[in-house]
């Protein structure tokens, strides 16, 4: 009886360890986490909702470049300080949305795989004076 006790009392102790170990491990948590990364990106390059939504705001932030960039041609060798003014506000609105793109464009990039739509710049230029 005593022997019995003392054989499920190793057992419990084992799965403890055994449980700790699989907790408090980082190598372990490692590979369970790239796992979930890898299977992760496979979903997102597949989903027709993740690349719809990704070009969807590429689109809209090409949109607002484009209207701000000509706004800027516009008014930017206007002779009135307040048409330079604006000038100066649509240029500096179209570089910020110029860099949320490009960066946005990086991240995203591997929803298209190298088959970005034709209507999608890989890269909107930064207005320089």
């Amino acid at each position: 009886m005593r022997e019995e006790k003392l054989g499920y009392f190793a057992a419990v102790a084992f799965v403890l360890i055994c449980l700790c170990l699989w907790v408090f491990s980082p190598q372990i948590i490692g590979v369970v986490n790239q796992k979930d990364y890898e299977v992760q990106k496979v979903n997102e390059r597949t989903s027709y909702k993740i690349r719809k939504s990704v070009e969807d705001t590429a689109r809209s932030m090409i949109s607002s470049y484009q209207n701000d960039k000509l706004a800027y041609e516009q008014y930017k060798d206007s002779e009135s300080q307040e048409h330079q003014s604006w000038a100066q506000s649509y240029k500096q609105r179209a570089n910020s949305t110029a860099t949320k793109y490009n960066d946005y464009i990086l991240k995203n990039s591997y929803v298209w795989e190298g088959n970005i739509p034709s209507d999608i710049d890989m890269e909107l230029e930064v207005l320089y004076d």
